[in-house]
């Protein structure tokens, strides 16, 4: 199996409420009159880092890329769980990962330590606690909302190239992204449909697109100055971005540091526009 395969075949199992049909990025709970998101997420040595990367960079990513399900979902972080498989320089892993607790004051909760041979994989589970109700999904995007993105695109893609090569560019977006928990708070009881980019922007609006029934429609005149020049159909398929995508009334990027770049059309034959057509190729990344 694929992953949108295996992924499918799993719904059969994920059919209560709280798992949002596994559309969404998170889990959602209702407990004891609070709402509580879940999400988590895998790292593998030479697939999602590079092998030999620091490993205070990697516990960085980790936790990072799990806050970033919680704002898209406009959570706030309560902890984490996180599983670690031991190799060289375990010790830069628990600095990384006190770096960016420290920094996002998130509690390490618990979690799992193994060892074994082959690749290293690392785990985490992120707990939060909904800011607003209803929590925020990819299935709410309406014809004649406006798609909005939360920033750049494809300086995870210059940064992976940077690092790799021992190049002069700046590598922070791939090494130690950023979430964007502040501005997911913010846009919780605005937007109609809401996620981050982490597979590529054009897979990643296709997404909302089926889940919310509609086509998206994107400009490439509006995505140009969020990409590295001359680089932008790159930069829409490579990912790692994790900038929110939203969808929403009008307007919202007078209030917030939002672009528009585009809109929510009825549902036509293709879920995702760019320029009007069907774009060609891969749209992101799959495992």
């Amino acid at each position: 199996m694929n992953e949108r395969e295996f992924i499918s075949a799993l719904r059969a199992l994920a059919t209560t409420p709280e798992a949002r049909g596994l559309e969404d990025d998170a889990a959602v709970i209702e407990i004891g009159g609070e709402t509580l998101v879940l999400t988590h997420d895998t790292l593998v040595d030479g697939v999602h880092v590079l092998e030999g990367q620091d490993p205070a960079d990697i516990a960085w990513k980790l936790v990072a890329v799990n806050l970033s399900d919680l704002a898209a979902m406009g959570a706030k972080p309560m902890g984490i769980l996180v599983s670690h498989m031991l190799g060289d320089d375990d010790h830069r892993f628990i600095a990384g990962l006190r770096e960016i607790c420290e920094t996002y004051d998130v509690p390490l909760l618990g979690g799992d330590t193994v060892r074994a041979e082959g690749r290293r994989v690392w785990g985490c589970t992120a707990i939060g606690h909904a800011t607003h109700r209803p929590v925020p999904s990819r299935s709410g995007a309406l014809p004649n909302d406006a798609v909005y993105l939360g920033g750049p695109i494809g300086k995870a893609m210059t940064g992976f190239e940077s690092l790799r090569d021992d190049g002069e560019e700046d590598d922070t977006a791939y090494r130690r992204p950023t979430p964007q928990l502040e501005l997911g708070e913010k846009l919780a009881p605005l937007v109609s449909a809401m996620m981050d980019v982490s597979d590529g922007l054009l897979l990643d609006a296709s997404r909302i697109a089926d889940a919310s029934k509609a086509t998206l429609s994107l400009s490439r005149e509006a995505l140009e100055p969020l990409a590295p020049q001359g680089r932008l159909d790159e930069a829409l398929r490579w990912g790692d971005d994790y900038v929110l995508l939203c969808t929403g009334p009008a307007g919202l990027e007078a209030e917030l540091p939002l672009t528009p770049i585009g809109e929510v059309l009825k549902r036509g034959p293709s879920a995702l526009l760019l320029d009007g057509e069907p774009p060609h190729g891969d749209l992101g990344f799959t495992h």
